[in-house]
């Protein structure tokens, strides 16, 4: 497969995940994910670990909410053989109707990815998802105080100064 066909497949992956997040198609998490997927959402080091595990809760915590949106964009992909990495941006609005103070919580971050072809195309094995800004409810997302998620803010310069973005580092091996 020519670089720019690895580069559009790629992409088209990113994308299917925001679009099985909001339809609720958990199967396709399987088109996008490897089966030894480390997804690491929040504060480092909290990370899902194999791909049922994180199907499994991401599905959990999407049924509480009313309805959601997940926006991909500015896709960035290096190839190198059969490793990639990617870098994206996302949006995310999240509706619970229900929730004392507003019904709508948007964020905004970035998503770096690892990824590895298999037999049946490329899959992320690594996913780190950072949040960049966020506005609305702060119960929306998680009605629970105590177990609301970390939203502290990651500024990407610093993530990228102190080598914790690999798409960088592996761009940057590249020169």
């Amino acid at each position: 497969m020519a670089d720019t066909e690895d580069k559009a497949a790629i992409v088209e992956l990113l994308n299917l995940y925001g679009f099985a997040l909001d339809a609720h198609a958990w199967d396709l998490f399987d088109l996008v994910f490897s089966q030894d997927v480390t997804a690491e959402f929040g504060p480092a080091g909290n990370a899902w670990v194999g791909l049922e595990n994180f199907k499994r809760s991401f599905a959990e915590f999407h049924e509480t909410l009313d309805s959601h949106q997940h926006t991909m964009m500015s896709q960035l992909v290096h190839v190198d053989g059969d490793r990639a990495n990617a870098f994206s941006y996302g949006n995310w609005l999240l509706i619970r109707e229900a929730a004392e103070d507003g019904p709508t919580w948007t964020g905004t971050g970035w998503y770096d990815d690892e990824l590895v072809r298999t037999e049946a195309g490329w899959r992320i094995r690594r996913r780190v998802c950072r949040l960049m800004s966020w506005t609305g409810n702060p119960f929306v997302p998680e009605p629970n105080a105590e177990h609301r998620p970390d939203m502290k803010l990651n500024v990407l310069r610093e993530h990228a100064e102190a080598g914790r973005v690999a798409y960088l580092n592996a761009v940057k091996a590249t020169r």
